[in-house]
């Protein structure tokens, strides 16, 4: 029998609250006793954008922008129901968006 494998992957632009949903989440598979790879860092997507400050003169003077995006994974070796109700019934910050895959 094939073990299944839960992916989470968890984005957001403040990394501190992005960290303590990890270590919530981390607690909250651990408790349930199912075992997990990660939390796994990923590189960090910066978007630039570049806006000019006057729309008809002064094309040299522009201000630019920045969104940095913090990622993490978190792998789940052959999670229970419990676990996965125990994730489903979590309650995270509204700063952090998470996606569930199975593999």
């Amino acid at each position: 029998m094939a073990k299944q494998k839960m992916r989470l992957t968890l984005r957001a632009f403040d990394h501190r609250l992005l960290d303590e949903s990890v270590t919530k989440i981390c607690t909250t598979v651990r408790n349930s006793g199912t075992k997990y790879s990660g939390p796994i860092p990923m590189p960090t997507e910066i978007r630039k954008y570049t806006v000019l400050r006057s729309p008809f003169v002064n094309k040299d003077a522009r201000e630019q922008f920045e969104m940095r995006i913090h990622k993490r994974n978190l792998d789940l070796l052959s999670p229970s129901g419990q676990t996965v109700d125990s994730l489903m019934n979590m309650d995270l910050p509204s700063g952090v968006n998470i996606e569930i895959k199975m593999l």
